[in-house]
């Protein structure tokens, strides 16, 4: 038998897929492009390069090595950025914290991640204190406070990460390893149990990072990225690697902007005055800006944005479009890399109205290399009819192999060899996917499926409502019930009659069913709905509330 595999010299380069790899043409070709912190710091990507260095050798300097996990506990900066590529550069472990879980799971995350050494954002050093003596592999702390004086500690610092960094050598040498090294983790929040760590490899970012600059642009027009866009980061940068898109902005040699901590004031500030572009969000953060910009009377125009970490709902999105933003909704979980599909607008579909507009809430159409599937109890695919639900399963060079320390849950995740998402979707003809539900969410009420997400848009649809919840309630008659949380819009006055006849409506029509209504009683307006750690509706917290 022919041996097939290639034939390779023994001088050649292999060229291994390293975040490193992602710098190459960047500083080399946009060595002089910018980045900024604020509006208040800017340096150039040659100097981003060179400050990376330092990092690494400052951190080699403290005793990290290959293997070792350094957490990263900040605001969106340039030191995240730096520690982005530079931490996994030097074979070691990026963990980026979940600054917004509660003192007890943030304790638990960086323990079972055998944290040795954490860059602490000063704000943040209280929360440290608190549980710095139950973590019992922590050795070391650096405490970024923008080279000011370190705040009084009762547990020792190594120092300040503007002084380290500065004393030390530009020059660290990034050797070549396995692709395959675990380069970032960072846990995911569930249900039930503890934050379950997800892991990527040097070879996985890469080729998220890949793909998803393919798929964003390869557009001709319009929900696209381009090398003139300023790029501003509006995802936390513990969340999902910021959905990886930070790794596509310097690889591509954007300008970049980072805005620190998230005040509605200075995201609009440096939209205007450093002319940002694109940026990417959950809807919560979408709706404050557009109550932000509305006060203000500032102007969105010339702002992409893509929405993820759930359902764009329709209202919001036309809201958006009417301010000049060109929002549309993007895929992914915290264990798919995490992009997978983007409802970009198609040459083959419509370009605006109404059918548009619902184009760019759907969950979208798969981005290259991704074995994208809505299947059946027996992992057979279902029609493209936009009609027959199942659920999204995938396959992907860059979608986590396992939990970090949870075998079983691993396997579960993995069944059948195929990932399973939890997400219930159908498929139009013309492959866009709508998410209907999560498997968790789906209310089952005489006899019948109602999709929570679905009745959410509905709701969002009569005037004064600004946001809406909708989970499953225990009745004794029919199973669950759908019950309905509502916000009304600052100054309005929606009722729960109205809601229930615009529902209703829906029902003649034979949109939904009638068990999809849910009483009076159980339509419930409140100040606000209560959200998790990174701006999802917490309906867990709901379900509870509501019995």
């Amino acid at each position: 038998m022919n041996d097939a595999r290639i034939v390779t010299t023994p001088s050649a380069y292999t060229y291994p897929l390293l975040v490193k790899q992602l710098l190459v043409n960047s500083v080399a070709v946009h060595g002089g492009q910018e980045i900024s912190y604020r509006g208040e710091r800017r340096y150039r990507y040659r100097d981003f390069r060179e400050r990376i260095g330092r990092l690494a050798s400052m951190l080699a300097a403290l005793g990290v090595r290959r293997g070792t996990t350094v957490a990263v506990m900040d605001w969106d900066s340039h030191r995240y950025l730096e520690a982005y590529f530079a931490i996994p550069m030097m074979e070691a472990t990026l963990f980026t914290v979940n600054v917004r879980l509660s003192p007890r799971q943030i304790a638990y995350t960086m323990d079972d991640a055998a944290t040795e050494v954490v860059l602490v954002n000063a704000d943040f050093l209280p929360l440290l204190g608190e549980i710095r003596d139950g973590l019992k592999s922590l050795r070391t702390v650096v405490v970024m406070a923008d080279g000011k004086a370190v705040p009084e500690t009762a547990f020792p610092v190594a120092g300040e990460y503007e002084a380290l960094v500065g004393e030390a050598s530009p020059d660290f040498p990034f050797e070549d390893f396995d692709e395959n090294t675990r380069a970032a983790m960072f846990y995911t929040t569930g249900t039930t149990g503890d934050p379950k760590g997800v892991c990527y490899s040097h070879r996985q970012i890469v080729l998220h990072t890949l793909t998803t600059a393919t798929s964003l642009c390869s557009a001709r027009d319009g929900q696209r990225l381009h090398r003139e866009d300023v790029y501003m980061p509006i995802t936390p940068m513990f969340h999902v690697l910021a959905w990886g898109l930070p790794y596509v902005a310097v690889m591509l040699g954007l300008r970049t902007v980072l805005p620190g901590r998230y005040l509605p004031d200075v995201l609009l500030r440096l939209k205007q005055e450093e002319k940002v572009s694109f940026s990417h969000c959950v809807p919560a953060i979408l709706q404050m800006l557009l109550q932000a910009a509305a006060a203000g009377g500032q102007d969105l125009s010339g702002w992409k944005i893509v929405i993820g970490g759930s359902a764009l709902p329709p209202t919001l999105c036309k809201a958006a479009l009417e301010r000049g933003i060109d929002v549309f909704a993007g895929y992914g979980m915290s264990e798919t890399g995490p992009v997978v599909a983007l409802a970009q607008l198609g040459g083959d579909g419509p370009s605006e109205g109404e059918d548009a507009l619902r184009l760019r809430c759907t969950t979208g159409r798969p981005v290259p290399m991704v074995d994208f599937r809505v299947v059946d109890r027996d992992l057979r695919e279902v029609p493209r009819d936009g009609r027959t639900q199942g659920e999204i399963v995938l396959r992907a060079p860059f979608l986590t192999l396992a939990y970090a320390n949870k075998p079983e849950a691993s396997e579960a995740l993995w069944a059948g060899g195929w990932l399973h998402t939890q997400d219930v979707a159908v498929v139009r003809p013309d492959g866009y996917v709508q998410i209907v539900d999560r498997l968790k969410d789906v209310i089952k009420t005489g006899g019948e499926w109602v999709s929570s997400l679905e009745l959410e848009g509905l709701i969002g649809e009569v005037p004064g409502v600004q946001e809406c919840a909708v989970v499953a309630v225990r009745d004794e008659k029919w199973g669950e019930r759908p019950m309905a949380w509502v916000v009304g819009k600052p100054g309005a006055e929606p009722d729960a009659a109205a809601i229930r006849e615009h529902l209703l409506g829906y029902v003649a029509s034979q949109r939904i069913g009638k068990y999809a209504v849910p009483e009076l009683e159980r339509i419930v307006f409140v100040d606000e709905i209560p959200k998790t750690s990174v701006g999802k509706v917490d309906k867990k917290l709901l379900r509870q509330r509501s019995g």
